[in-house]
């Protein structure tokens, strides 16, 4: 496990599915994620059970509250290889009563330094809508900075597209 200042990282866990399965039936919470297909609870228990072990190239984390111990988030590091020294970051809560209260920075920061120190990247991507302006001011906070612009390339939940910014975290500039 992992630890922060307000939060934990562990691995994600079988009994985790109810709240992920709650968490995608919320549209304030999915607002800004890839629309997936709709899963039944016993589908996404399903895949829960036979999820491929964290490895190199994907490794995904639970977010938990060290102040109440549950389950708030995920995170996950993907798409790394050694040979390129990237990966490409996910993140998001969907607790909402823990949105804004300093968790999802907290959860980043913590995310990268593994990245950084024990994965021994050297760039650390993610892609996120212009208009998510609340994630945006985290990951430029952390250091994030904005390396390029693609157009209408994110359709929201409501039908419309949206740009999104590649941002990118290097080695050593992690705030």
């Amino acid at each position: 496990m992992l630890t922060g200042e307000l939060i934990r990282l562990r691995p994600l866990e079988p009994e985790d599915a109810d709240t992920l399965w709650r968490w995608h039936n919320d549209p304030e919470v999915t607002r800004w994620l890839v629309a997936d297909h709709p899963e039944s609870l016993a589908q996404i228990r399903e895949r829960f059970a036979h999820r491929k072990p964290n490895s190199f190239s994907q490794v995904n984390f639970a977010i938990e509250s060290l102040a109440v111990g549950t389950l708030i988030g995920t995170c996950t590091l993907r798409d790394a290889t050694p040979e390129g020294g990237r990966a490409e970051l996910d993140i998001y809560l969907g607790e909402k009563d823990h949105w804004g209260g300093g968790y999802g920075t907290d959860a980043m920061r913590t995310l990268c330094r593994y990245g950084f120190d024990m994965m021994r990247l050297h760039m650390i991507a993610l892609w996120v809508v212009v208009d998510n302006e609340a994630a945006i001011h985290v990951y430029k906070k952390l250091g994030f900075q904005v390396d390029g612009r693609h157009r209408q390339s994110f359709r929201g939940r409501d039908g419309q597209w949206h740009d999104e910014y590649l941002m990118s975290l290097l080695e050593g500039e992690l705030r």
